[in-house]
């Protein structure tokens, strides 16, 4: 089993709404933000490549933003396709596409614009996804209505798509299981990888940087907040017993955090 890093690009994000519950006056010093009070958000993820398995986690934010979104987050261009290439994969050689939750920054690169045709960017995939994260996706609630665009973003995988509806925790693959913990949105799941000799967790947008990592500090975007620290709970837990490595998906430095640097 290998592991990379893979870019979809970055974008920018309200850091009063990003850090939540921590007061501006305790981060406002210490991380870099833009006029407006955005903070770069990077959109790193993770490619596993396995025997007879390429297994990319999440998507990024795609091509097709509208000019209002492009104002409000200041994307990068779509970095994912490139980045594949550089590692010398190509869209259809992806077999497995896992979602840690269906925001528009993790699912947003499901389809891709292509001079004006709009296709699924890994069309030999197979899409791993909480069954309660898409039924709230589909059918979101008055406190879940904004954060979802299932035509925009999720309509033509359900038409075209080969769509996995998992329950739980689940072995997508030898020693990769996607584990439901919601918290962040109530079906987001992180995933654990489990190698001959190694162990990691991606956790998603639980532990979204390195200021997250602190238990009770959740973002204003988690729909429950004690949720999110079962779930810190829960992975470093693991994290713990496996000797294992915490992977960051939005922080600006850092990618990898062994369990022994963590004050948990």
């Amino acid at each position: 089993m290998k592991l990379f890093k893979v870019s979809a690009g970055h974008y920018w994000s309200d850091g009063g709404a990003l850090l939540g519950v921590l007061p501006y006056a305790i981060w406002k010093d210490k991380v870099p933000t833009d006029e407006s009070l955005r903070q770069k958000m990077e959109l790193n993820l993770l490619f596993i490549v396995q025997e007879g398995r390429r297994i990319l986690i999440d998507t990024g934010l795609g091509n097709r933003l509208s000019d209002k979104q492009r104002d409000i987050y200041r994307p990068s261009d779509f970095m994912l396709p490139l980045s594949l290439g550089r590692l010398g994969y190509r869209d259809k050689d992806i077999t497995d596409v896992i979602i840690t939750h269906l925001h528009f920054d993790h699912a947003g690169g499901i389809v891709t614009d292509f001079a004006g045709r709009e296709v699924l960017t890994f069309p030999n995939a197979t899409y791993w996804i909480q069954k309660e994260e898409w039924e709230i996706a589909k059918n979101p609630d008055g406190l879940n209505k904004a954060a979802y665009a299932f035509e925009q973003q999720l309509a033509l995988l359900e038409a075209t798509g080969k769509i996995r509806l998992i329950e739980g925790e689940v072995e997508i693959a030898p020693g990769v299981s996607c584990v439901k913990c919601g918290g962040h949105t109530v079906g987001s799941q992180y995933v654990q990888i489990q190698s001959e000799d190694a162990f990691y967790i991606y956790a998603g947008d639980i532990i979204a940087t390195q200021f997250h990592s602190s238990p009770a500090i959740t973002s204003a975007y988690d729909v429950c907040r004690k949720d999110t620290f079962k779930a810190k709970q829960d992975i470093y837990s693991r994290l713990k017993a496996h000797n294992g490595t915490l992977y960051l998906n939005h922080d600006i430095k850092r990618w990898d955090i062994h369990i022994s640097e963590l004050r948990v």
